[in-house]
């Protein structure tokens, strides 16, 4: 039987106390890492999770163009990574994970439902106007999907222009 490498690894199925999500249009904002962390408390468990966004299909058929790059995958790779190592900073244990999908809503409530954690913190999309009712809010979408299972959705508020 000839030797089948793995192309993707395992995804962490393990259950966390809090689970930092991302819909992969911007990196994690300090608020949202700081308020995983303290809801995690010293010593919980928090998944870090962003998306890496499939854009479509081809005449039906899935295409490689349409794929995330290496330098996008590189990209969440350095986001996913930072927020882990401020995390494990705060004293809480994390793990990362970047899932590639056409719906992001989708696929977060999946890997919520699966890692079981209390409180899901995201934050909130950025856009405003005619470009967030066309792409749609992750937050208010997530937390629609996830009310039956008992899990707890937490928006941070994006940062004003003055704040930056």
């Amino acid at each position: 039987m000839p030797f089948r490498r793995r192309r993707w690894d395992e995804q962490p199925a393990e259950r966390c106390d809090v689970l930092l999500a991302s819909d992969g249009r911007q990196d994690f904002s300090a608020g949202a890492i700081a308020r995983a962390a303290a809801l995690a408390g010293d010593g919980g468990r928090v998944a870090v999770v962003t998306i890496a966004k499939i854009y479509g299909s081809s005449f039906g058929l899935p295409n490689p163009g349409l794929l995330p790059t290496k330098a996008e995958m590189e990209e969440r790779r350095r986001w996913v990574n930072g927020a882990i190592r401020e995390l494990e900073r705060a004293g809480v244990v994390a793990d990362g994970q970047i899932a590639a999908t056409r719906r992001a809503t989708r696929k977060l409530a999946a890997i919520a439902r699966l890692r079981r954690p209390d409180v899901v913190v995201i934050d909130e999309n950025p856009e405003r106007g005619w470009r967030r009712i066309v792409e749609g809010d992750v937050g208010s979408e997530l937390r629609k999907k996830l009310r039956n299972d008992g899990i707890q959705v937490e928006v941070i508020p994006a940062a004003s222009p003055t704040d930056a």
